[in-house]
């Protein structure tokens, strides 16, 4: 089991407490649970982040306010930490200098350390957040955001409790009507401090926090329906939101023009990542289906993998090269196995191949079924 969770290519959390690991080039799934044994709803997974840049510990957040840590090297759960405090799930998790960093939706950041139950760091980021994210470039930056709750962005290396930036709403509408606040994603542009964000509204919208403006510096808008994942492609230059209907479109965040529409999923987009360096993506949701598209050409739906269960987030590995892997045997699922000995088991049909008829009356046996109503073989006395 740790050979194969070692190989494994994304990493998705269930609304049913399972984290499960998908090997691509294998074409099988694993379900990782605690030793405890079943799984269960109230540890419904909400957030997962990397522990490290090695990604050899995943952190997953639970409904229950419980974060555990899993080592995909021996694939098993290494220890489980409660983390409570405000109301909600988890809208964001992160890892900054050793200490772990949390955020749930009544607006509740706390820092915790390594080995302690208690927080050195709290800040009030707001009610109904919908998203917390971290800065790659520069961890110590955190930015938030949600509904009625404008972006945010954070520095935990000072010890002020006001943000380093707070964006402005934009100007009222032709009717002169005040625009709703939601921001639902949060992704920061490497190499800048520019931070896109996509809405409930289905805006797309770029803040650089630079600027002497607090409004967004560049608004467009794709589609009809509320906007719940985004994430950046490979050259940073555009991004790929999906929506609740299960669509999914590349925008390119130069010109705010739409590049292209995916096959996206059957039911709302919970969860979207792109590789760091190669033109893949991955996407989850309430439909259960993981899929894996190609963002160049020829763009299309490379893998597509049922999981059972309705799935809330996911991790993608950025490794560079996914079939540089041992070629040993992996473990199958008991189901897997027997699913495959019922197919192995049918003989197959060739394509235009007559089917010899059988005479009528005549048993598979070769023997000849008496007709209805004929004389009996024994004579009647």
């Amino acid at each position: 089991m740790a050979a194969s969770a070692r190989w494994n290519h994304v990493w998705v959390g269930s609304e049913t407490g399972i984290l499960k690991g998908v090997n691509l080039v294998r074409k099988q799934a694993v379900n990782f649970t605690e030793a405890a044994g079943r799984p269960r709803r109230e540890e419904e997974v909400s957030a997962l982040c990397w522990a490290d840049a090695a990604e050899s510990q995943i952190l997953i957040g639970c409904a229950n306010g419980t974060v555990k840590s899993f080592s995909t090297e021996e694939g098993k759960f290494l220890r489980s930490r409660c983390c409570p405090g405000g109301e909600g799930t988890f809208r964001g998790l992160a890892k900054h200098d050793g200490c772990l960093v949390t955020c749930v939706e009544s607006g509740i950041l706390r820092v915790w350390p390594e080995d302690s139950s208690e927080h050195i760091k709290e800040l009030s980021v707001g009610p109904s957040v919908c998203r917390m994210r971290q800065d790659p470039d520069r961890p110590h930056i955190m930015a938030t955001g949600g509904k009625e709750n404008s972006l945010k962005v954070w520095d935990l290396q000072t010890s002020s409790r006001e943000p380093v930036f707070r964006a402005k709403n934009v100007r009222n509408d032709w009717l002169n009507l005040r625009v709703p606040i939601w921001d639902q994603d949060i992704q920061f542009l490497s190499g800048s401090q520019k931070i896109v964000t996509c809405t409930g509204h289905r805006q797309v919208r770029v803040y650089d926090p630079a600027s002497p403006q607090r409004r967004p510096v560049l608004e467009t808008t794709y589609g009809e329906y509320p906007l719940m994942a985004m994430t950046l492609t490979p050259g940073g230059n555009s991004v790929v939101v999906g929506n609740t209907h299960g669509q999914l479109a590349e925008i390119d965040l130069r010109q705010g023009r739409l590049v292209c529409c995916l096959k996206g999923l059957a039911g709302s987009v919970r969860g979207l990542q792109c590789h760091p360096t190669q033109p893949i993506l991955a996407s989850c949701g309430l439909d259960r289906v993981l899929r894996v598209h190609r963002l160049r050409e020829p763009r299309g739906l490379e893998h597509k993998v049922y999981l059972k269960s309705r799935l809330n987030c996911l991790l993608l590995s950025g490794r560079d090269n996914w079939e540089d892997e041992p070629r040993d045997p992996a473990p199958v699922p008991y189901e897997e196995t027997e699913t495959d000995e019922l197919w192995d088991s049918l003989v197959p049909v060739v394509a235009g191949a007559k089917r010899k008829q059988r005479p009528l009356g005549a048993q598979p046996g070769g023997k000849k079924q008496q007709a209805l109503g004929g004389p009996s073989p024994v004579s009647s006395l």
